[in-house]
């Protein structure tokens, strides 16, 4: 039997003060090792369900199931605690320490979750070899986040996301700034790395147009109810 990676079940939320909910999802499941390409458009809930997922919101009923744990049934510190040691995300804005150097921001991480600093090994010699093969060149890796492009804040944010080999990767419009042949460029190192780490991908844009290298696609409107009944 395949391992699930996230498995959601009777799935609702609903914004405060909000007459209906903003997600119903019944079912989602994505197994261990797969790369899935979520998409929509903006305001169908994506970042809502990103949060649910990453243990910053609970939900008003249903299962949340990350690695076998619903996230659900767990208290506020642990469900940072599990984030830290199990979840790397990419987030559109990126969300770097502008005053940290491109390197202490890729292994920050491992400053919060002694497991993904046990899995990294040195940290800094990790560090540097992710951003290597995200092909930041060495000469910026001392450079305050503040003063790299968006293009190399991407990398960094990709490296951070990745160290420690955390089993599930989400990635929240990390492409939306780049051009057309910068976003597959990224896609490509992304999925590489994710495969050489084993890493679950759930990759999420309202861009159908990047999803070609992915293992599956969802349109969250297929699968959301609560979009279904906007839409009706």
């Amino acid at each position: 039997m395949t391992d699930s990676a996230i498995r959601i079940r009777d799935l609702v939320y609903r914004w405060p003060r909000q007459p209906r909910p903003c997600l119903d999802i019944p079912a989602l499941e994505v197994v261990a090792g797969e790369r899935v390409f979520l998409h929509g458009p903006s305001g169908s809930g994506k970042s809502t369900l990103l949060g649910l997922l990453g243990g910053v919101a609970v939900p008003e009923r249903g299962a949340i199931e990350l690695l076998g744990r619903d996230l659900a049934g767990l208290g506020g510190r642990a469900r940072d605690a599990f984030r830290a040691d199990h979840t790397g995300f990419v987030f559109q804005q990126f969300n770097l320490l502008p005053w940290l150097s491109a390197l202490d921001n890729a292994r920050l991480p491992c400053t919060f979750s002694a497991r993904r600093k046990q899995r990294a090994g040195d940290a800094a010699v990790e560090a540097a070899r992710l951003l290597t093969h995200l092909d930041l060149a060495p000469e910026l890796w001392r450079q305050p986040a503040a003063e790299l492009s968006v293009g190399q804040q991407q990398r960094v944010a990709a490296a951070r996301a990745l160290i420690g080999r955390p089993e599930i990767l989400i990635a929240d419009e990390p492409t939306s700034a780049l051009d057309a042949p910068r976003q597959q460029a990224f896609i490509d190192l992304l999925l590489a790395e994710s495969a050489a780490a084993g890493a679950t991908l759930l990759f999420v844009s309202h861009d159908a147009r990047l999803a070609a290298h992915f293992d599956r696609v969802i349109a969250l409107a297929e699968i959301n109810r609560a979009g279904m009944a906007d839409a009706s």
